[in-house]
């Protein structure tokens, strides 16, 4: 586990300089007339407008995730019958349901914060 967390954190610094690139590649004419575009479905929004809609998603499922996981702990717990290892098992997904709610519902806040400062600063 930790090689992987090591190999990843190597590797991190090459996926940031490829970064410039990435964003040039946006500016690119590829020579499609406005026809051809309407044909092929191609959405006129900003990039930032769906990398924002993408990340909302993204959070709402998790969101969904984790509380489907407190939920879950809550019906082991009601279905226990006096059981102590059942009962313990359903407090301990129950607090991971709300630690991991929290972590989400942060990371969202974070995300949100990021992508209204870079669409105003680059408004």
């Amino acid at each position: 586990m930790t090689k992987k967390i090591v190999r990843a954190l190597r590797y991190a610094p090459y996926a940031i300089l490829a970064l410039p690139a990435t964003v040039s590649a946006a500016t690119v004419n590829l020579g499609l007339t406005s026809d051809v575009e309407s044909a092929l479905g191609l959405g006129t929004q900003d990039v930032r407008v769906t990398i924002a809609r993408i990340i909302n998603v993204f959070m709402g499922l998790l969101g969904i995730v984790a509380v489907v996981i407190i939920l879950y702990g809550g019906f082991l717990w009601m279905t226990a019958a006096g059981n102590e290892d059942r009962v313990e098992k359903a407090k301990k997904l129950i607090v991971a349901g709300i630690i991991g709610l929290a972590i989400i519902l942060s990371a969202y806040a974070i995300a949100r914060f990021v992508v209204n400062s870079l669409v105003n600063a680059t408004a």
